[in-house]
């Protein structure tokens, strides 16, 4: 991951509703949920829920999977991943292999 993409990924997940929306997908797991569910499970109006979805979805923090007339959202833990490398690249006097523990800790292989 490059500079500018995590700080799009920091910044989709510095919002309240959207950290919110990532931490349900990930509670969510492979499954994921859809966009209506979301908004319900989060309370939160359609309308808002989607605009939250696309910035998180542009970001790479989430996916969208269509099935049907149904979009499905998922993290994407890849991305998640990426961006805990980036922010961890340069730890421990530039000796990254040993945070790779706590990387691989704070990531599932879902």
């Amino acid at each position: 991951m490059r500079k500018p993409e995590a700080i799009e990924a920091l910044s989709a997940l510095g919002q309240e509703t959207r950290l919110d929306v990532f931490r349900l997908l990930v509670k969510a797991g492979p499954g994921g949920l859809p966009a209506g569910e979301v908004a319900a499970r989060l309370d939160v109006v359609q309308n808002t829920a989607s605009a939250h979805l696309k910035v998180l979805t542009q970001s790479g923090m989430i996916r969208a999977e269509r099935q049907g007339r149904v979009i499905r959202y998922h993290a994407d833990m890849t991305g998640f991943r990426d961006l805990l490398s980036f922010l961890m690249e340069d730890c421990c006097n530039g000796n990254p292999d040993l945070c790779r523990p706590a990387i691989e800790a704070a990531t599932c292989h879902c």
